[in-house]
């Protein structure tokens, strides 16, 4: 038998869900795009950066507020891999 207090956290929709859910999101969506980037033989530096451009726009989308953040976590990577990928300096 379910106990009361199971069916009151599952009756309420918590907040914290939808926030780790874009954030489980975004960490996907990055990785696709780094894995897209150092896989993709034929890809050009042109059309990486494009990729990377809509990825940030897409994460942008979800959290307006955190342009910093993404700046942060997200860019130095996708930097790093672009330069490593392509040799630029």
């Amino acid at each position: 038998m379910p106990s009361p207090e199971r069916d009151d956290r599952s009756a309420k929709p918590n907040p914290n869900d939808d926030e780790n859910r874009k954030i489980r999101r975004l960490q996907i969506m990055i990785n696709m795009v780094m894995s897209v980037i150092s896989q993709d033989a034929d890809l050009t530096v042109e059309e990486a950066s494009e990729i990377v451009a809509n990825a940030k726009r897409a994460a942008l989308a979800m959290f307006p507020d955190k342009e910093l953040a993404y700046d942060i976590i997200y860019k130095p990577r996708l930097q790093r891999l672009m330069r490593e990928r392509f040799h630029l300096q």
